[in-house]
C-alpha cells in the first residue's frame, strides 16, 4: 500500500473551483471524467531522491542533518544547495529544529558513506552550498544507502522512498515529491486517453517546501531545474493552436511551463532553470488551470495560486475546503482551480 493511500485516506476528495466562482465537491476519482477532448494535462514525472542525510560536522563533531534542496548545476551532480540542521529528525517540527554548528567554507561533513565539503555559505546560517567528494555514480549510491526522504512532523512514521514516488515517477531528480501527481492513476490516465484528453510529462527538480525559518522560507522556491521533452512542447503548441485548455498538475509544472514560455502558445523544449516566484501580478502564458494540493497561506505554493485566482476566490476556496475537512500537505486532498479574470 502506498503512502498516498495509507496516509491520505482511502477516499481522497477533489474541490473544483471554476473560473466563474463556482465550487464543486467531488471524489478525486472523478478526475477521470473531467476535462474535454483535446484538453492537455501536463504532469511532473520526477522521482524523489532520498535527500535527507544524517551525519556529523567534522570540525566540531556535532551531529548534523543535511537536506539537499537543489542542484547547483544540473550537469554537475556532485554539487548541491542544502539546508543544514542540528541534531534531531523529522519527528521534531522543522521550525523547532536546532541550528547547525557554525559552518565555514571548507568545513568537512561526514554523511554516512559520503564525504562533503562546505563550499560557501549562502546568506543564512542554514543555507549552504556543498560538494561531495565522489563521482555521480557514487553520490547516487551513497544517497540510496544512507539517505532518507525529506519528511515533516505531520507524518510521524518513517516514510520509505517509494512512498514519495508518484505513479508516473521516472528519473530521480526531485528533492521532495511533486505531490500533485499522487492524484493520478493508471485508470484515470486510461479514461482520459479514451475520451481524447491528452497527457504529457516534463521533469522538474522539485525543491523543499519548508526550511523551518521564516526569513529563509521567504526565499522559496529556490532556482529549480527542469527538462521539457520535445513531445511535451509539441503537445502544448497543439493545444494552444486548437484553443484547448492546458491543466498543470502541480506548482512545479506551472513553474516549468511558464519559465519555458516563448511566443504565445509555445514552450521551448530542453533543459532550463525556473527562477523566482509566481504569484499575484504574474501573467500566465501557458497554464489555464492547476491541479494541486491543499496549501496553507504563507507557503510559496499558496502564493503561486494567486496567479490563478484573486483574493476573494482564494478565500472562498479555502473556506469551502475547511468546511468539508480537506486534508492538506503532500498526502492530502486535491484542488482543481481554473484561471479566472484577475483584478
Amino acid at each position: 500500500m502506498t503512502a498516498a493511500v495509507s496516509i491520505g485516506g482511502s477516499h481522497p476528495k477533489l474541490l473544483v473551483a471554476d473560473a466563474g466562482g463556482g465550487v464543486r465537491h467531488l471524489p478525486r476519482a472523478a478526475l477521470a471524467s473531467l476535462f474535454e477532448p483535446g484538453d492537455l494535462v501536463v504532469a511532473n514525472d520526477a522521482a524523489t531522491l532520498p535527500a535527507s542525510l544524517q551525519g556529523a560536522h567534522r570540525p566540531s563533531g556535532v551531529a548534523i542533518e543535511v537536506r539537499l534542496a537543489g542542484w547547483v548545476r544540473f550537469r554537475d551532480p556532485e554539487r548541491f544547495v542544502a539546508i543544514a540542521f542540528g541534531a534531531g529528525d523529522h519527528r521534531t517540527r522543522t521550525e523547532d529544529r536546532p541550528a547547525p554548528p557554525p559552518l565555514a567554507n571548507g568545513d568537512r561533513l561526514d554523511l554516512g558513506p559520503l564525504g562533503a565539503t562546505v563550499e560557501r555559505a549562502l546568506g543564512h546560517p542554514r543555507l549552504i552550498g556543498i560538494r561531495f567528494a565522489a563521482s555521480r555514480a557514487r553520490v547516487l549510491q551513497g544517497l540510496v544507502r544512507h539517505g532518507r526522504p525529506v519528511q515533516y512532523a505531520h507524518v510521524p512514521e518513517p516514510l520509505a522512498l517509494w512512498d514519495t514516488w508518484t505513479p508516473i515517477a521516472a528519473m530521480p531528480v526531485a528533492f521532495e515529491p511533486p505531490s500533485a501527481g499522487f492524484a493520478l492513476g493508471w485508470r484515470t490516465l486510461a479514461a482520459w486517453r479514451g475520451r481524447g484528453v491528452r497527457f504529457a510529462t516534463l521533469s522538474h527538480a522539485a525543491g523543499l517546501s519548508s526550511t523551518g525559518d521564516a526569513a529563509l522560507d521567504r526565499r522559496l522556491p529556490f532556482d529549480e531545474f527542469y527538462h521539457i521533452p520535445h513531445s511535451c512542447a509539441a503537445a502544448v503548441r497543439e493545444a494552444k493552436r486548437r484553443g484547448s485548455r492546458i491543466i498543470a498538475t502541480g506548482t512545479t509544472v506551472v513553474r516549468a511551463l511558464e519559465a519555458a514560455a516563448a511566443a504565445e502558445g509555445a514552450v521551448r523544449p530542453g533543459v532550463g532553470i525556473a527562477r523566482g516566484r509566481i504569484g499575484r501580478g504574474t501573467r500566465l502564458r501557458i497554464a489555464d488551470a492547476i491541479l494541486t494540493g491543499v496549501h496553507e497561506r504563507g507557503e510559496s505554493h499558496f502564493e503561486l495560486l494567486r496567479a490563478f485566482a484573486d483574493e476573494a476566490r482564494l478565500t472562498s476556496i479555502a473556506a469551502a475546503a475547511e468546511e468539508r475537512g480537506y486534508r492538506s500537505h503532500e498526502f492530502g486532498d486535491s484542488l482543481l482551480i481554473e484561471r479566472g479574470t484577475l483584478a
